[in-house]
């Protein structure tokens, strides 16, 4: 298939030199194309020396300036120290607060702050997530201090990962393909295939928005491997090698591809529970899913590292401009390769013209124009994000969500604006574990040695919220066989939703969700 793309946009291009007369013309052609290659080389280029002079800096700046943010953790975001019954109401721990009590009586500056609604799951994995009530010490002049550095080391830096990768490509309903990645230890597991009676619980995993391979992202599925679970890297349409078989490409907060994604996945390993972990702008897409498909999403417990909450503002002011310049140059170089097809259906010339992401998600999604647009029925900028925000259908929301957050991320922006505390004061299937160092996806400690800190907390989170559905069951069989089934504690039900675009798979919802929901009284 890629061979077939490749003969097809070199005959495109022969094409067009055909067109052409005069010889000069084919030559400047030629030639300001080469130069182009050549300048966005050099951009690319600038624009990494540029974040790396930058991020070795910040560290000097910080720590001559007002000081460590985590000493601003709670009051920073304007977030009350809860006292007497509704600290106790709340979490039954200092941990909670993100507080320590040091011998002489004082409190240290918070590190850790697990934001949540009261419920019988929040005191459980306070009292069972350990990396919850980890102090993140780092020292002044450490330069995990700069969150630049954070960010830079989590996503580009070299790692020489053990796990290897066997590719399946997956044809979608409308001919489209998306790409799963199936982590294996060692090469020699290159062409073997994981059993389908296999009970192993599923990591699926979702990358950022742009497709990249982090370093998180390596480390995530290694880490998931030495805990028993089976790593699985969700790729989207024409990202990460694979190929664009189709003129469409998937919108922000589109899950109709990971849904079926999903649903191959249980079809391939039935036995074996779903555990979803997203990245970065990634969470958008892992939340709109989840909240289309409510108690029918097939996935036990999920957790979003470093997530855009709100992201049409994100957009449209976007992060800070050496990120913004790195995240819109890789960007244009993806979808270089499919200049010829994606010319055809967008004005080529306003998208890799484009200055600002916005402009870029307009050009593909959002703008009409002489040609047709990328996307059927695609309307305005608002009207695109009316059926693309990730927060649309979050009170359907029906399974714990765990989300790992840095009040220094230089990705996000400012934690007052861009953090729904109130999702997390009022819903009680979202959890925010939060945090005053880590940049964006980054959460490097000096201590960390092989296990990153964010990911032994959502590892840990998953393994705690397993225990605890598997001891409510067992209490509930327990009454029911003491013929106390009627006369026990109630819990909240709520009525299995079904997904509002397509129907679901028939398998048995009510056997895979039977633990009946009661962490949320």
């Amino acid at each position: 298939m890629r061979s077939k793309l490749k003969d097809f946009e070199v005959l495109i291009f022969f094409k067009d030199l055909i067109v052409f007369k005069n010889p000069a013309e084919v030559f400047l052609q030629v030639f300001w194309s080469a130069s182009s290659e050549a300048v966005q080389m050099l951009e690319w280029i600038a624009a990494v020396c540029i974040m790396v002079l930058m991020a070795i800096l910040w560290p000097i700046v910080k720590c001559f300036g007002e000081g460590s943010q985590s000493t601003l953790l709670l009051q920073g975001l304007e977030i009350p120290r809860r006292e007497s019954k509704r600290s106790t109401e709340r979490c039954d721990s200092n941990c909670a607060t993100g507080t320590q009590q040091k011998p002489g009586g004082r409190d240290e500056a918070p590190t850790v702050a697990l934001i949540c609604k009261p419920s019988a799951l929040a005191n459980y994995l306070l009292k069972h997530c350990m990396t919850f009530c980890k102090q993140l010490r780092i020292q002044k002049f450490n330069w995990r201090v700069s969150s630049s550095l954070q960010t830079i080391f989590g996503a580009v830096w070299p790692y020489d990962c053990p796990v290897h990768f066997i590719r399946d490509h997956l044809q979608l309903s409308d001919d489209g393909l998306v790409a799963l990645d199936w982590a294996v230890v060692g090469a020699h597991h290159k062409r073997r295939r994981t059993s389908s009676n296999s009970t192993s619980p599923i990591l699926l995993v979702i990358p950022n928005s742009i497709g990249k391979i982090t370093r998180n992202v390596l480390k995530l599925c290694e880490a998931g491997l030495s805990h028993g679970y089976l790593p699985v890297i969700f790729n989207r349409r024409s990202q990460n090698g694979t190929p664009l078989s189709t003129v469409k490409l998937q919108q922000f907060g589109d899950p109709t591809d990971l849904r079926e994604a999903v649903r191959y996945i249980r079809y391939r390993q039935p036995a074996g529970q779903i555990y979803a972990v997203s990245e970065s702008t990634g969470s958008g897409l892992l939340l709109s899913y989840l909240g289309e498909c409510g108690s029918s999403s097939y996935v036990t417990a999920a957790a979003c590292l470093s997530p855009i909450f709100r992201c049409q503002s994100w957009f449209e002011n976007g992060p800070t401009w050496p990120f913004h310049w790195a995240l819109l140059l890789y960007q244009k170089i993806c979808l270089s390769r499919y200049r010829t097809v994606l010319g055809e259906h967008v004005q080529a010339d306003s998208l890799f013209s484009s200055c600002s992401l916005r402009e870029m998600e307009e050009a593909l999604f959002c703008q009409s124009g002489s040609k047709e647009t990328l996307v059927e029925g695609a309307g305005g900028w608002d009207a695109y994000w009316e059926s693309n925000d990730p927060l649309r259908d979050i009170d359907e929301v029906a399974i714990p969500v765990l989300c790992v957050c840095s009040q220094d991320d230089p990705i996000r922006g400012e934690p007052r604006a861009t953090l729904p505390l109130e999702l997390f004061e009022s819903n009680p299937h979202f959890f925010l574990l939060l945090t005053g160092h880590g940049g964006h996806c980054g959460f490097s400690t000096p201590d960390e040695g092989s296990n990153v800190w964010s990911h032994q907390a959502l590892l840990e989170f998953f393994r705690a919220t397993n225990d605890f559905f598997t001891a409510e069951e067992r209490g509930n069989l327990a009454a029911r066989r003491r013929g106390l089934g009627g006369a026990g504690k109630t819990f909240r039900h709520r009525s299995i939703s079904t997904c509002k675009r397509v129907p679901v798979c028939s398998h048995n919802i009510q056997a895979l969700y039977n633990w009946q929901r009661s962490y949320t009284r």
